[in-house]
């Protein structure tokens, strides 16, 4: 269609965050597209500039419904190949645990949960209290709509997932419902946000750079505790690590997404998942009596884990000492595995079923040991130590997890690292003085990364 309104539409990968989509607005009707963009909820960040965030990671798909419906209206509509190759993409979530749903129906709720999200951000949905299913990882809320007839929900899951479960006719009704099943981990307002939500944030904030006549500025490293440090080259860390160890080999799957290191008697192996990010399950370690036998324990480390621990984990798997189950769970064995923690100075409390050590210090990281999920057997889902670090334990920046059964020195040399260890964490020093950052402005055409493709099999 011929272009009948005086605006041109530019719209392209956004900077930093790997599919959040931007637009650039030029023309003297250039108002007519901001308004059609911002009914469809995209942010303004400038007076020429607008970004779509969305924590489905549907940014693409959305951005190019909005490029029709403004061409339609005689606006025209640039996207760089950067973006039409992302809005090209045919991508899937891995582990969708809906595996039963169609592409367009995963889509489908995502958007449910999309609109979930839009109206907690902007004060329509209240969100009372929170708390944590009884799995211990599925984040639960009770919220009213200030719109909708003053309607309460009951909201289950988070992020893409997230869904009303239950609706009530008042607050007070929803909020008795809600304390009766979860009173115990009941906690007011809403919960922290995800890294999802934390990321979606940072990207609908407004675009700085420093000017051109200042000095790149570059990341300058410290020195932290390991369960500060950054996560890393896990990569990296899995090519040296097999390097180190000629009693294991490795292969890929057929879609290039995983690699599977095989100890070489078949009674150890580790699966790693290169597309995983952030709190995606990056390692998952297996050991068996035979190699036909059921597993004896299992355990997760997260794609931000530190690469320190990591490695203590691993390295600690490989080792003799660490093959075979644990022997049944006792003060005394908590005493030993936990050493390091107490002898660095770790507050340990208890809490029903839970005892955990929590790091000295003000950024928060710690261990936790579940006593009921220590009585499951090996195969259960529910971890019986979780080491953290970042936020809170319900919702860290990173995570291992072990089930029953995982060997006693294996967690030895872990909460060693974990008291011990160290590692590096890059800091960005503040803007000089008299060097404030500046918006960009439409025209403006800094260098872009390439997206990344998280989640997506190519």
């Amino acid at each position: 269609m011929t272009p009948t309104i005086d605006a041109h539409v530019r719209l392209d990968s956004h900077p930093t965050h790997p599919s959040a989509v931007t637009a650039v607005l030029t023309g003297s009707q250039a108002h007519v597209a901001h308004l059609g963009l911002e009914a469809a909820d995209w942010t303004v960040v400038a007076d020429n500039v607008l970004v779509l965030v969305r924590i489905d990671h549907e940014e693409p798909y959305w951005a190019q419904d909005a490029a029709k419906h403004l061409s339609a209206e005689g606006i025209a509509v640039e996207i760089t190949p950067r973006l039409r190759e992302a809005m090209d993409e045919e991508w899937t979530w891995a582990n969708y645990p809906m595996s039963w749903c169609t592409r367009s129906e995963i889509r489908a709720v995502s958007n449910e949960a999309q609109k979930i999200h839009d109206d907690i951000r902007h004060g329509q949905l209240l969100i009372h209290a929170h708390a944590h299913a009884h799995d211990g990882h599925t984040t639960v809320a009770v919220g009213t709509y200030l719109s909708r007839g003053g309607t309460s929900v009951y909201l289950h899951g988070e992020d893409h997932l997230r869904q009303i479960a239950d609706t009530f006719d008042s607050p007070a009704q929803a909020l008795l419902a809600f304390e009766k099943v979860h009173g115990g981990d009941m906690l007011p307002g809403a919960a922290p946000l995800t890294e999802t939500e934390r990321a979606a944030a940072e990207a609908r904030a407004t675009f700085d750079l420093t000017p051109t006549t200042a000095e790149p500025s570059h990341p300058e490293p410290e020195t932290v505790a390991a369960y500060l440090a950054d996560a890393g080259d896990h990569d990296a860390l899995l090519d040296a690590f097999l390097d180190t160890h000629g009693d294991w080999e490795k292969w890929r799957t057929w879609d290039d997404n995983t690699t599977i290191a095989n100890h070489e008697s078949l009674t150890l192996r580790a699966l790693f998942d290169h597309e995983a990010q952030g709190r995606d399950t990056k390692w998952t370690l297996v050991a068996y009596e035979t190699p036909v036998s059921e597993r004896l324990w299992h355990a997760t480390a997260t794609a931000a884990a530190p690469a320190e621990i990591v490695l203590a984990l691993l390295n600690s798997a490989a080792s003799e000492s660490a093959w075979g189950p644990a022997a049944s769970i006792t003060e005394t064995t908590l005493t030993q595995a936990t050493r390091p923690l107490a002898d660095a100075g770790w507050q340990q409390t208890i809490e029903g079923r839970y005892i955990r050590w929590d790091a000295p210090g003000e950024e928060a990281a710690g261990i936790q040991f579940d006593a009921f999920a220590a009585g499951q057997r090996p195969g259960s889902a529910l971890p019986t130590w979780t080491v953290w670090g970042g936020n809170a334990i319900h919702q860290p920046t990173w995570a291992l997890e072990l089930s029953t059964h995982s060997p006693a020195p294996l967690l030895q040399d872990i909460a060693f690292e974990l008291a011990e260890g160290h590692g590096v964490r890059t800091v960005r020093p503040a803007p000089a003085e008299g060097q404030a950052p500046r918006t960009i402005q439409a025209g403006a055409a800094p260098a872009l990364p390439e997206p990344l493709r998280s989640r997506r099999s190519r």
